[in-house]
C-alpha cells in the first residue's frame, strides 16, 4: 500500500469503496482511477474554509459544516446521495459513497488538548423521573447510530485567525462505542439536588469519557482527549484569517458586472 503524507489516507490499488479499520486509526481507499480524487479531499477542504471565511466572520458550525463537508465530498470525486439540510434530527447527515456522516463541530479547550462534542438527547430513557439503566442507555445509543462515520470540524481562535482540523472517525471507534465504558450513576452533592442522582458518567478509556446531566435534558456529552492515537484521523487542517474581504451584495454586484461585460 502507498501512503500519502499529507493525510491520513491510504490507497490501496483496488477502488470501489472506503473501509472502516478497528485495528489502525485510518481510512482505506481502493481504486487506482480515482487515486488523484481522493487527493483532492484535503486541497478542497482548505479551499472551502478559505472561501467561507472570504465571505463570514461566524465560525463553522454544525449547520453550516453540512454543506460544507458536502461540498468537499462532490468536488473530490465522492458522490452526495442525500442531506439532511440542516434538519435538527441526530444522526446522519450525508449520505455519500464514502458511507453515512454525522457532521460535529466543536472548539479545542485546554490549549488544543481535548475537545467536546455533544449528541443525542436520552430523555426516552433517562432523565430526574426515571434514571434508567446503563443497558437502556447504551441500546439506545447504538439504536440510533444510523452513520459509519463522525465527521468533525475543530476549531481554535487565536487574534484574527482562526485554526481548523478536520477528523473523520469510524462511529463504533472504541472511545465513540458507549458499550466500551463502565457507566455509574452521577450524584448532586449540593442544594435540592444533593445525595439525589442527577446523570450518569463513565470511567476514563485514554482520557475520553462519555456523560449525561438529566437538567440538560439528558444530552450524552463525549469528552475526547487529543492522544497521538486520536490525531492520526486529522484528514486536513488550515489556518485562516477572520477577516471577510466580500459580503453577499458584493458578490451580486460582481457577478452582475462580470456578465454584463460577458
Amino acid at each position: 500500500m502507498e501512503s500519502k503524507n499529507d493525510t491520513n489516507i491510504i490507497v490501496n490499488e483496488s477502488f470501489s469503496t472506503i473501509k472502516k479499520v478497528k485495528t489502525q486509526p485510518v481510512i482505506i481507499i481502493e481504486d487506482d482511477d480515482k487515486c488523484e480524487n481522493i487527493e483532492l479531499v484535503d486541497v478542497n477542504f482548505k479551499k472551502c474554509i478559505k472561501g467561507y471565511h472570504l465571505i463570514n466572520s461566524s465560525p463553522i458550525n454544525e449547520t453550516t459544516w453540512e454543506d460544507i463537508n458536502a461540498i468537499i465530498f462532490s468536488t473530490s470525486g465522492i458522490e452526495i446521495y442525500s442531506k439532511s439540510d440542516g434538519s435538527h434530527l441526530s444522526g446522519m447527515d450525508i449520505n455519500c459513497s464514502l458511507g453515512r456522516i454525522s457532521n460535529k463541530s466543536a472548539k479545542y479547550s485546554n490549549n488544543k488538548k481535548s475537545i467536546d462534542i455533544s449528541s443525542y438527547r436520552l430523555t426516552t430513557v433517562c432523565s430526574e423521573k426515571k434514571c434508567g439503566t446503563p443497558i437502556e442507555i447504551v441500546e439506545e445509543i447504538n439504536k440510533r447510530k444510523n452513520f459509519d462515520y463522525y465527521s468533525l470540524i475543530i476549531r481554535e481562535t487565536y487574534n484574527e485567525n482562526i485554526s481548523y482540523d478536520w477528523l473523520l472517525i469510524p462511529s463504533n471507534y472504541l472511545i465513540l462505542d458507549p458499550s466500551s465504558y463502565t457507566w455509574k450513576p452521577t450524584i448532586g452533592k449540593r442544594g435540592k439536588n444533593k445525595d439525589a442522582q442527577i446523570g450518569w458518567n463513565t470511567n476514563e478509556i485514554n482520557g475520553c469519557k462519555m456523560s449525561i446531566t438529566f437538567s440538560m435534558s439528558s444530552q450524552l456529552w463525549i469528552h475526547i482527549e487529543m492522544t497521538e492515537e486520536i490525531k492520526k484521523f486529522i484528514v486536513s487542517s488550515v489556518v485562516v484569517e477572520n477577516k471577510p474581504k466580500y459580503n453577499y451584495i458584493d458578490l451580486v454586484d460582481k457577478l452582475t458586472i462580470r456578465n454584463y461585460i460577458m
